[in-house]
């Protein structure tokens, strides 16, 4: 049974939302704060997070950011919904790691749904100490090492930096600005821009093959990791 955590100060919007996930099979925890949420994603460890914005102290993008960062809840996928859905909105949850965004008022059916979608498509990797392994594709963390079907695949530093990054988020996805923030240094970032990103992921496709296809392009918003 998946485990889904609500954070809301709405007891209606609670309410709407763990109804409808109960009636579709999975088991629901709630918060009414955001420090409330970080305290549950921590020590529940939920499959996912489904995050109203509007919360009481404080901005539902900042709790969604700081769970994007921290090693204990950076891989729990997050659904934002909120009553506010302009396109910079959406643009800023994704970039602060929200895996989808439901506007208000929204069909519980449909989210109940989505939030199955989302979890879906981030399962938990094989994992052989730090070596990461989806199908074909293996990521030696320690050893700095990229595998298709065995075979060694040479890319470079940043490239390397670029498919961990994207892996260990996998299924969330990750705006191009995101990436150059996490991936170069402040230095190199005043050199380049977000067509960088774009040039160094059709190389590091290129290199991969058909393992290439875990790497999706989000069209207007940047990259995900597909399992």
């Amino acid at each position: 049974m998946s485990k889904v955590l609500v954070v809301s100060d709405d007891e209606a919007t609670l309410d709407l939302i763990g109804k409808a996930l109960r009636a579709a099979g999975m088991d629901v925890a709630r918060a009414g704060t955001g420090k409330a949420g970080l305290d549950a994603a921590r020590s529940l460890g939920p499959d996912i997070v489904v995050l109203d914005l509007a919360l009481p102290d404080m901005d539902g993008l900042e709790l969604c950011k700081r769970m994007n960062r921290d090693a204990r809840t950076e891989r729990i996928p997050v659904v934002v919904v909120s009553d506010q859905s302009a396109e910079m909105e959406r643009v800023l949850a994704f970039e602060l790691g929200a895996d989808d965004f439901i506007p208000k008022p929204f069909s519980p059916r449909e989210l109940a749904l989505r939030v199955r979608r989302s979890i879906a498509r981030a399962p938990v990797p094989t994992v052989a100490g730090d070596i990461l392994t989806f199908g074909d594709l293996a990521i030696d963390v320690p050893g700095h090492r990229v595998l298709v079907k065995g075979r060694g695949v040479d890319v470079t530093a940043t490239e390397f930096r670029l498919l961990t990054v994207l892996a260990k988020r996998r299924g969330r996805v990750q705006t191009r600005e995101h990436l150059l923030q996490d991936i170069w240094t402040p230095d190199d970032r005043e050199a380049i821009d977000a067509r960088t990103v774009d040039t160094h992921i059709r190389r590091l496709r290129e290199k991969l093959g058909d393992a290439s296809a875990h790497v999706e392009t989000v069209r207007g918003v940047g990259y995900r990791f597909a399992s």
